[in-house]
């Protein structure tokens, strides 16, 4: 037997499928190996060196591997194709005892039978530049969390934390809010003249000039000035400038520009778009074949694209759209530096999987988003868009004005792709016959009073591109840092908008105050820089921790050495502690302002205030029993209420201490295996639905079940959405049984 080591189990089975019964693919589910949570594990005295232990939640999935991993006749590190997936591997190499020139990692950028039977005959030692360039990312990211981290719970409240990438995001959302706050609104009159040209056609001719130099309306009594000065006068045209202009192909998806499109096209969520897209990269359910990926690997930062996918999309697109579409050379897009290029841009795997032929297959959000990765790798190999482009002065006394307008001319690759859902009317109307020296008949005026706006507030996708274009974090940070930040009460969502709360303002005010490298744009995008030389066998990391460990523990010493701090201090009250008799103190915590006792920590009573101080009288309550068995120890859970709402408790902590998200349980079938209920599990790249009996039994599905048996073979039905309704189809992939369900 051989062994194929994964990360994702949602790869499994399209990997299985492929490799055949005499591979056996196993799945870590990400890391197995990290520093401990609990100390520094980073020994600064003797050149930085990391300690790590298994994960807590990864010790049984560790002793399974070894199981498996003895018994094997040869095994590959498959993990993901970039530095994490490197580093996995080679800790799962040392944890398995496989030598360091022993050829067992495979990479291949896209789950098909093609790409993983060619990495499988070609494979390499483990990248140690790659682990390394991986290792002093984590490493200076734990000395900037445990270090820092400290200092804001000591000086601003308790249970704060702070990161190297994370909070220099927070400083860009605090700054734009700021900008916000102190803009003063300028007001200005945009003004128009509506001509006429020859065979009637209006013609909108934009103020632009007065006495040739940038003019602009700033009020209404230069406004009536502007009228008084241009009434009656003639129009005559002085230059017209008529062009082809060209508007090339955009370059395919990297994984920011994947995240932006997602969100401001598709109207999905920065979580909607992670899950759905790796999904589409691990494989989904294709009836009659089983998991199929259909799209190659989405973290990266590369628009680089196989020869191979080059002639294909030329091919294809010849074959539908024809010859005229198919540029010249192909179109090739040069990427930023310090890009991990061995990877590709986002794509499909095969053009022949057209969106249509998956709409049955996929949910909306899989189907929306893989159209429009497939739809923009197709435009990147098309022609340009092609239109006739006109840009004419007109003068009228002293003024200027402008004439601009384009119509398409050859649609090129916007027939399939348009990188701007809002056309301008007046930019795509017909353009005007316009001639040198043409007189202009007047038809009216247009304008309006308008005000100068502040800068918008950081939506998730803005938030995204500003992190890319100042080099903070890359492709695989994006998304976990903005959701950190949010997590951590830092910021806030105001419909699709990022603002920062109280907290993050304060938290980025103490940082900038002692750590103002680590809260430099500039200097974080340097350092992004110099740990990716790193990979490229350019530098030592050791090195480059140790000199930015210089200083910054300079700056440690500085802060825990003064007294200065943002807490809140405490408000002495009227009430007095039930418990001991001391008097009772307003503090405030991450959740709010609440009433404590003031003998902390010899007494720790605490109670809940309102708005104006006043005790909030707890509800006399007994204990909600709910329906839902606890899967580690077999209790019902109880409902409990936290600072952040309900959710379901053991009511055997603390000797067990499971709890769960208040809700209404899904209702689900038992396991056909062993008869225990199922329940519904989430993790960290999406859910499925497994056996409460895990792990001794390991029955999992990844469409909800529904306590129904197939007629055919008496597998259990699981609900399947396609576009003309729900469907009951057989969870068993050797069986094609499925039927509509009943409107219910």
């Amino acid at each position: 037997m051989k062994l194929v080591i994964i990360e994702g189990v949602g790869k499994k089975p399209a990997i299985q499928k492929y490799l055949g019964k005499d591979y056996k693919v196993f799945a870590t589910m990400g890391h197995v190996r990290d520093l401990p949570v609990k100390t520094l594990a980073v020994d600064v005295e003797n050149d930085f060196k990391p300690t790590y232990v298994v994960m807590q939640d990864k010790q049984k999935i560790v002793g399974e591997l070894k199981t498996v991993a003895s018994n094997a006749d040869e095994i590959y590190l498959a993990t993901d194709p970039d530095r994490e997936g490197e580093a996995i591997s080679w800790h799962i190499a040392n944890i398995l005892n496989i030598p360091e020139d022993k050829k067992a990692r495979i990479t291949f950028n896209e789950i098909s039978k093609k790409a993983i039977e060619k990495a499988l005959s070609a494979p390499r030692v483990i990248d140690k530049n790659l682990v390394d360039a991986q290792q002093a990312r984590r490493v200076l990211d734990r000395l900037v969390g445990y270090k820092v981290s400290p200092i804001l719970c000591t000086k601003i409240q308790n249970k704060l934390s702070a990161g190297r990438v994370q909070s220099v995001t927070l400083r860009l959302v605090c700054e734009r809010e700021r900008e916000i706050l102190n803009f003063k609104p300028e007001e200005y009159w945009p003004f128009n003249s509506i001509l006429s040209g020859s065979g009637n056609v209006k013609i909108k001719a934009t103020l632009a000039t007065k006495d040739a130099k940038k003019f602009k309306i700033p009020s209404e009594t230069v406004l009536k000035e502007v009228i008084s000065d241009i009434d009656g006068k003639e129009y005559f045209v002085s230059s017209v400038k008529k062009s082809i202009s060209l508007s090339h192909a955009p370059a395919p998806f990297r994984t920011s520009t994947m995240q932006q499109d997602a969100i401001n096209k598709l109207g999905m969520t920065l979580k909607q778009v992670t899950q759905s897209a790796q999904a589409l990269y691990e494989g989904v359910d294709v009836p009659g074949e089983g998991k199929v990926a259909l799209i190659t690997y989405i973290r990266t930062d590369s628009t680089r694209v196989s020869p191979e996918a080059i002639a294909s999309a030329r091919e294809y697109i010849s074959e539908i759209y024809g010859q005229d579409y198919i540029p010249e050379k192909p179109n090739y897009y040069a990427s930023k530096g310090n890009v991990q290029d061995a990877h590709e841009a986002i794509r499909p795997i095969s053009l022949t999987r057209t969106p249509e032929s998956l709409k049955s297959a996929l949910n909306r959000n899989h189907y929306r988003l893989y159209k429009l990765i497939y739809d923009r790798f197709l435009a990147s190999q098309m022609s340009s868009a092609k239109f006739n482009a006109l840009t004419a002065d007109v003068t009228c006394d002293k003024y200027g004005f402008k004439v601009t307008g384009k119509t398409p001319l050859f649609p090129g690759y916007t027939r399939v792709y348009n990188e701007k859902d809002d056309k301008d009317e007046d930019e795509m109307k017909r353009l005007p016959d316009l001639n040198e020296g043409e007189r202009l008949g007047f038809i009216e005026y247009q304008y309006e009073q308008k005000f100068t706006k502040p800068p918008s507030r950081y939506t998730e996708a803005s938030l995204i591109k500003a992190m890319e274009e100042k080099g903070i974090g890359r492709p695989a940070t994006y998304q976990p840092t903005v959701t950190l930040l949010q997590s951590r009460d830092y910021t806030e969502k105001d419909g699709k908008m990022i603002k920062p709360t109280e907290l993050g303002f304060k938290v980025v005010d103490m940082l900038i105050n002692y750590f103002p490298d680590i809260m430099n744009v500039k200097f974080t995008a340097d350092m992004e820089t110099k740990l990716d030389t790193i990979e490229d066998g350019g530098k030592i990391w050791q090195q480059i921790i140790a000199d930015f460990y210089a200083d910054f523990e300079k700056e440690i010493k500085l802060a825990m050495g003064d007294g200065y701090k943002m807490k809140s201090p405490a408000v002495e009250t009227d009430y007095k502690c039930e418990k001991c008799g001391a008097t009772m103190v307003i503090r405030e915590g991450r959740f709010g302002k609440f009433l404590a006792c003031s003998a902390f920590p010899k007494c720790k009573n605490t109670k809940q205030i309102d708005e104006n101080g006043n005790i909030k009288e707890k509800e006399e309550t007994s204990v909600i029993e709910s329906d839902v068995v606890c899967e580690k120890c077999g209790a019902k859970m109880i409902v409990k209420e936290s600072a952040r709402g309900k959710f379901l408790a053991c009511p055997n902590y603390p000797k067990c201490k499971n709890t769960k998200e208040y809700g209404e349980e899904e209702v689900l079938p038992d396991c056909p295996d062993c008869g225990k209920p199922m329940r519904k599990i989430s993790y960290y790249r999406g859910i499925f639905y497994g056996c409460s009996g895990y792990p001794d039994c390991k029955f999992a599905l990844y469409d909800k079940p529904i306590d129904k048996k197939c007629p055919k073979c008496g597998s259990l039905l699981v609900i399947k959405s396609k576009k003309d309704g729900i469907y009951h189809k057989c969870s068993n992939k050797d069986c094609d049984f499925i039927e509509k369900a009943n409107n219910e």
